[in-house]
């Protein structure tokens, strides 16, 4: 199915886990992607770079026509202690998980309207729904990014724009890994009471694929009636709190 066919998409933090994924979702579907990261791809972009970000999609559309389909991957986790956690670890966070969406989607949904076309999906965290320890920067930049999302979707919608948000749980990629014990990933499904989290009921972490395929559908006609939504894939670990 090439549902994408000859549609540009751009995809922030594509070098690995979850980007990488959806760069390939998107590609196999008949796409054309433009793959950006800090590394490990051919276009490299630095999120937290207003300019940056301008010259980048400007580039894009120059050279592969103009975007689409916009997915908002790029993300950092600095765990730690709301307490013991330091201000430049808080600014950091903020600076790639909420800031780098607004310019992102800001560069690219000023274009769009225009052409009264285009996608901009988010790829959130379940951390938005429910307190997570040592997650204050991350849940908190990431619910950042999911209500500037929505209201962006708000925005542009009488334009044809639709901007939703895909928010997983545990994911395996390296960024959950750096997380696990000898263990590996038991205890994240099981949950831990004393840490106040909820395994996951369906008792196995995602795959970085299981998010691509959720991006997939709300970046497709399927989904043409949907905007504004956000979409916990997290097999359960929220309970939809």
């Amino acid at each position: 199915m090439n549902r994408f066919d000859g549609k540009v998409a751009l995809v922030t933090g594509a070098g690995q886990g979850i980007g990488a994924a959806v760069a390939r979702a998107l590609a196999d579907h008949g796409a054309i992607v433009a793959a950006t990261d800090l590394k490990n791809t051919e276009r490299t972009l630095d999120v937290t770079d207003a300019d940056a970000v301008e010259r980048t999609v400007a580039e894009i559309e120059d050279e592969l026509g103009p975007i689409d389909i916009v997915v908002n991957v790029a993300g950092i986790l600095r765990p730690n202690k709301a307490i013991d956690m330091s201000t430049q670890d808080w600014k950091d966070t903020f600076a790639v998980n909420t800031d780098g969406v607004f310019h992102v989607s800001q560069a690219a949904a000023r274009r769009m309207v225009p052409r009264n076309r285009g996608v901009i999906i988010t790829v959130g965290s379940n951390a938005t729904g429910v307190p997570r320890a040592q997650m204050a920067a991350y849940g908190a930049s990431k619910a950042a990014a999911t209500m500037f999302t929505r209201i962006l979707g708000l925005e542009v919608a009488e334009h044809g724009i639709r901007c939703n948000i895909v928010s997983p749980g545990s994911t395996d990629t390296e960024m959950q890994r750096a997380l696990w014990t000898e263990a590996g990933a038991q205890p994240v499904i099981d949950g831990d009471l004393a840490a106040h989290r909820v395994g996951i009921p369906l008792r196995r972490i995602a795959d970085p694929a299981d998010i691509a395929d959720a991006v997939v559908f709300l970046a497709s006609d399927q989904a043409r009636h949907i905007t504004m939504q956000n979409l916990y894939v997290d097999g359960g670990a929220t309970l939809y709190a």
